[in-house]
């Protein structure tokens, strides 16, 4: 398996899969030194937002389960195949598209993959989407709930984050270090100073005044039906379908529509997410860069990466054009890991190929679940 890879100096955010950002980027810039900032951002937010996308339903998952619990604001999807064993929580992206990220398709699901690679303890974190009343609720919230759910399955767990619940697991970790034992970290984003990606100069370089008039329009939350337009769905073509699940079935064939079908019925579904969560995850995160400042707060307390001390593997896309591998890679020097204990490995794959992408599953996730099962080293379990 690939250990201490390094990130591709050759990385560059191409900006493709936003397609309206080279228009708007100016806009933004006369903005933040506009005394209209707030006229352009009501201006833009009404673009954005737009009338709503048609309504889709919720994509299935791929591989039979249970749920094990269900909260406000998550449920708990019991994928396990054993009672015994320490468990492995995945915990999914609270963005804009849902948890079925991790089982899509047979041959496209990281549960299917990390189960056929020995993980019988298995759950998923799955956030559902948003109601008005949980309009209020912040990323403290969250990782109370996360909390919740690790208590639920004995009070420790090995964390799987997935982009944007990578952060979160990674935060969990520090706030919680004694839950976790080991610790995934596949797409996320941690230092958004240490590279440019798409997402992260798009909320660097917004006032933060457009995006909370984007939740003042959507009375309170961020409405991922009408925000999902702002990406542009139908800007998916079948050839990003195709390199997003790593498939060799030929574009039009019998054999990759059914994939193209599900791949675009899972993109078309989205949820609302909390306003003031996005705001916080804007501001904090993408803006203020709080991570690796210390400046972050978590259930009442700074929060201190290099409190970290479990064993990490971190999962990074070579042509991710969401998160640059360097804004995961930095967590290496702001944990307090030792240098043994962490792994590292890039993969030449976009960004939703680390979590469905045939030839990432294949390759590289049996590998990290054997990771995984290994027993810790005495020094990393003291």
């Amino acid at each position: 398996m690939v250990a201490h890879a390094v990130a591709n100096p050759m990385y560059e955010p191409t900006g493709r899969e936003f397609p309206h950002l080279a228009f708007l980027w100016p806009a933004f810039a006369a903005a933040s030194a506009s005394e209209a900032a707030a006229l352009i951002a009501k201006q833009f937010a009404g673009f954005a937002v737009g009338p709503p996308a048609s309504e889709a339903r919720a994509p299935d998952w791929a591989t039979p389960h249970r749920i094990a619990l269900e909260l406000e604001t998550v449920q708990l999807r019991d994928f396990s195949t054993e009672s015994e064993g320490l468990p492995t929580l995945i915990c999914a992206p609270l963005a804009l598209h849902g948890g079925a990220i991790a089982d899509l398709a047979p041959g496209h699901s990281l549960v299917a993959a990390m189960r056929r690679a020995g993980a019988g303890r298995l759950f998923v974190a799955d956030w559902r989407s948003a109601s008005p009343r949980m309009r209020f609720l912040g990323i403290d919230d969250y990782l109370a709930d996360l909390n919740l759910l690790v208590d639920e399955l004995g009070g420790v767990a090995d964390l799987v984050g997935l982009c944007q619940g990578g952060w979160m697991a990674l935060i969990y970790a520090a706030r919680f270090p004694a839950k976790v034992r080991k610790l995934v970290l596949a797409g996320a984003p941690v230092d958004m100073a240490a590279a440019p990606s798409a997402l992260s100069e798009l909320a660097g370089a917004t006032p933060l005044l457009v995006f909370q008039e984007l939740v003042r329009l959507g009375e309170g939350l961020l409405p991922g039906r009408k925000v999902v337009k702002f990406w542009g769905p139908e800007s998916v073509t079948a050839d990003d379908v195709r390199q997003a699940l790593q498939t060799e079935e030929p574009i039009g064939s019998a054999a990759f529509a059914p994939l193209e079908a599900l791949f675009r019925a899972w993109h078309a579904w989205t949820v609302d997410l909390p306003g003031r969560f996005f705001l916080e995850v804007v501001d904090k995160l993408y803006k203020r860069n709080e991570l690796t400042t210390g400046r972050f707060v978590a259930l009442g307390k700074r929060v201190d990466l290099a409190t970290v001390k479990a064993p990490i593997f971190m999962l990074a896309g070579r042509d991710d054009e969401l998160v640059a591998p360097a804004q995961l890679f930095a967590a290496e020097r702001l944990v307090g890991t030792a240098t043994a204990d962490i792994r590292k490995a890039i993969v030449p794959c976009c960004h939703v190929a680390l979590f469905m992408g045939r030839a990432t599953l294949k390759d590289m996730w049996p590998g990290i679940v054997r990771w995984i099962a290994e027993p810790m080293r005495a020094a990393a379990a003291a």
